[in-house]
């Protein structure tokens, strides 16, 4: 029996999203509309998709109520400019055509290392001395420090092998180390290692580690912004829903970061504004626990604030940003980890990557404690790794500005957002 070609269409259409990129109807900015059959964590695939292209996302429109997930972005290049590039247009709708919820990094041929514990100067140093000494080659690895607390996803392969690490106790007394090394000498809290041979999105892995380690919960040790993310949890008397709203510095991957803090929490997004105006953010959301229910306790509430705002301020990098490029070698990272120790620098965060024989590097430092670094030391720094290796790069502006206290009194009500939304996503007209 062959099935009718409706039946197949319709079959199609539930299980493949529709693109449509549309570069005409707005000035500033390429839209981005994607319709789908709803299913469990598509926005933060969709968000995830737009932000791995380096793409700004400066308004968004979100809607999946029902059984449709139908959403508006509005993106740009990392230079602010609409996308123009062919070939980049294609990506963004192939990419987009084929999101699938957890899909896995690919990893052959190196060994995950997820590290969390203490931070505090020099840790680094220290963690990378360990692998260097267990000849271990660092792939790529990122580092995120946040209220106290360290999370790193290494991903290393064995010096004589050129491949995965597959001696099991070698494994044992390199874990043992590093969590001696993440302990220090006053951790309440046990530090944790774990090796792996598979993990999700590599960022996406690092705000579950943080959050599991409930870095929310801890007080800064080290001096940071003074503007921090305003977040309000209320009521919505429409639909039983609970409205987040969220005020702060623009930046990139920011929808990304909010999005994975709901997702973590199990809260599912129903209705979504994200505004972008002047290096501010505005971003409104409308949530459901995953059974459907909406947020009944001023504790439940106070709890969510603190999560958002976590997830805001672990990308914040607060400091000088420092890029190395060189010739990689056994040992570099130690090296490198060593004379910022010994300079009284901290590392904040890190993105650290080896192409082929080069290293290509970025830190973001700051003193001891959190004050920006000494331009002396720093040149200091230079001099001792190499003032064509080591460069200083600005800070960029959206760091800089100054804080506005938000108005929560022109949020509109969950009927006009939807109207909007709708709008936006070309369902209705300006009339209805």
């Amino acid at each position: 029996m062959e099935w009718p070609d409706e039946y197949e269409k319709l079959l199609f259409r539930m299980s493949t999203p529709s693109i449509v990129i549309d570069n005409s109807s707005c000035a500033n900015a390429t839209r981005v509309m994607i319709d789908s059959a709803r299913k469990q964590g598509i926005l933060l695939e969709a968000v995830q998709v737009l932000t791995d292209m380096n793409l700004s996302i400066k308004k968004a429109y979100i809607s999946s109520d029902g059984r449709w997930f139908m959403d508006v972005f509005h993106v740009t290049d990392i230079n602010g400019e609409k996308i123009t590039d062919d070939s980049v247009l294609k990506c963004i709708e192939k990419s987009l055509g084929t999101i699938h919820y957890g899909k896995l990094k690919c990893i052959e041929g190196l060994t995950a290392l997820e590290l969390t514990g203490t931070d505090r100067v020099g840790l680094l140093s220290e963690v990378f001395a360990v692998l260097s000494n267990f000849e271990c080659n660092v792939v790529e690895a990122n580092v995120w420090t946040h209220n106290g607390r360290i999370a790193s996803l290494i991903y290393v392969k064995d010096i004589n092998h050129g491949s995965l690490i597959e001696d099991s106790n070698k494994i044992d007394r390199m874990e043992e180390m590093l969590r001696n090394v993440l302990k220090g000498d006053n951790d309440i809290r046990s530090a944790r290692t774990l090796v792996s041979m598979a993990v999700t999105h590599t960022e996406r892995r690092l705000h579950q580690m943080m959050f599991a380690d409930r870095d929310y919960e801890r007080k800064p040790i080290i001096k940071t912004s003074d503007d921090h993310p305003v977040v309000g949890v209320h009521d919505s008397l429409e639909k039983g829903y609970s409205a987040v709203h969220i005020q702060c510095k623009d930046r990139t991957k920011l929808l990304f970061d909010v999005v994975c803090a709901l997702t973590d929490m199990k809260y599912v997004v129903f209705h979504a504004t994200v505004n972008t105006s002047r290096h501010r953010a505005s971003l409104e959301f409308f949530i459901r626990h995953t059974d459907g229910t909406p947020i009944t306790s001023e504790v439940e509430k106070q709890h969510v604030i603190l999560c958002l705002r976590a997830a805001i301020e672990r990308r914040a990098s607060q400091g000088v940003r420092l890029e190395l490029c060189t010739a990689d070698r056994q040992g570099l990272l130690a090296d490198i980890m060593r004379t910022f120790r010994e300079n009284g620098l901290n590392v904040t965060r890190a993105e650290i990557s080896t192409t082929t024989s080069e290293a290509l590097n970025v830190f973001y430092v700051t003193d001891a404690i959190g004050n920006p670094s000494d331009p002396k030391i720093i040149e200091s720094v230079q001099q001792k790794i190499g003032l064509n290796e080591l460069k200083v790069k600005e800070m960029p502006l959206i760091y800089h500005q100054k804080g506005h206290k938000p108005t929560w009194g022109a949020t509109a009500s969950l009927g006009n957002l939807v109207r909007k939304n709708l709008y936006n996503l070309g369902l209705i007209n300006s009339h209805s």
